[in-house]
């Protein structure tokens, strides 16, 4: 954990920085109006799969299976449990109940996971196995009761299939098994990979301010009120939620409960907007709650800092 609060400052002011560079780029516009998504293809297709490789094929195999990843899971599911409930209970639409329970519990594991796992907690192995986890569990899940809803049919095989080409999946699941089977990369395999893989992490961070830029939020008659309680559950209640499990439950040592009530505070993942776009569904709710839920997180992050500290 890092020794108090000037650590995590520190470690707060490094993301942000490349994310106001990035602000500042798309509003002055000086990589043109394709930036935005050759950044992000960029960094999905080539240097989050490499970096993710680098880290898991390194990692300790007892940290990547450990009572981290329960608790994780426990308390992105409960988030999206309640969301459901709520939306049920104000007879919303099924297909953005599903964005909106996504919304509430699916954390950004990769754009901003990565560094706050870098920078906050001292090894990016912690953000990877929850990658897996929404990338393996929680998305093929989520896209087969949409697919059920929005097409009127579901094709196990054809989310099946997108999942495995997923490229994050895809480097994830290439360096978990080098780790199982206790294989050392030579340097000359695994120097060039890290360094262009570490690449990836400023430019996610410059991606997403350049995703800032232009947009207004949280406009009247957008539906405020489902972005205000899908914030709440994923920024406020998911990391006390991980903090009840992990402490009473699960009975982590402080440096371990420190880390899961990190990652329950993660924003948001923009993952989410992208489902909501392909579906066209909930775009409003997902993009303005990965908007509040990426700003809110800062005040979050310190407030939890502070009192583990």
């Amino acid at each position: 954990m890092e020794a108090g609060v000037d650590g995590v400052v520190t470690a707060l002011a490094v993301i942000l920085l490349p994310i106001l560079l990035g602000y500042i780029v798309g509003r002055t516009n000086v990589l043109g109006e394709h930036a935005r998504p050759v950044l992000s293809r960029l960094v999905f297709f080539v240097l989050s799969p490499l970096l993710l490789f680098t880290v898991l094929s390194g990692a300790d195999v007892h940290t990547l299976f450990s009572a981290l990843l329960p608790v994780s899971a426990i308390a992105g599911a409960l988030m999206a449990l309640l969301f459901a409930v709520l939306a049920w209970l104000w007879r919303r639409p099924l297909a953005e109940s599903v964005i909106g329970s996504l919304a509430s519990g699916y954390v950004n594991a990769n754009n901003m996971g990565i560094p706050i796992a870098l920078y906050m907690l001292g090894d990016v192995a912690y953000a990877a196995p929850i990658v897996l986890l929404q990338l393996l569990v929680f998305t093929p899940i989520a896209l087969a009761i949409l697919d059920a809803k929005v097409t009127g049919s579901t094709s196990l095989p054809r989310i099946l299939g997108q999942t495995f080409r997923n490229p994050i999946i895809i480097g994830s699941l290439a360096g978990l098994l080098v780790a199982l089977a206790g294989i050392t990369l030579p340097a000359v395999v695994h120097d060039p990979i890290a360094s262009v893989g570490e690449a990836a992490i400023p430019l996610i961070l410059i991606s997403f301010g350049l995703s800032l830029a232009g947009q207004r939020m949280l406009s009247p008659g957008s539906g405020r009120k489902l972005v205000l309680v899908a914030s709440v559950l994923k920024l406020i209640v998911m990391p006390v939620v991980a903090w009840l499990f992990g402490a009473f439950v699960f009975r982590l040592d402080p440096t371990a409960l420190y880390v899961v009530v990190v990652l329950a505070a993660l924003p948001t993942a923009q993952n989410v907007f992208n489902y909501a776009q392909r579906y066209d569904t909930g775009e409003i709710l997902a993009r303005d709650t990965v908007f509040v839920t990426t700003l809110g997180c800062v005040p979050v992050l310190l407030g939890i800092a502070l009192l583990f500290s």
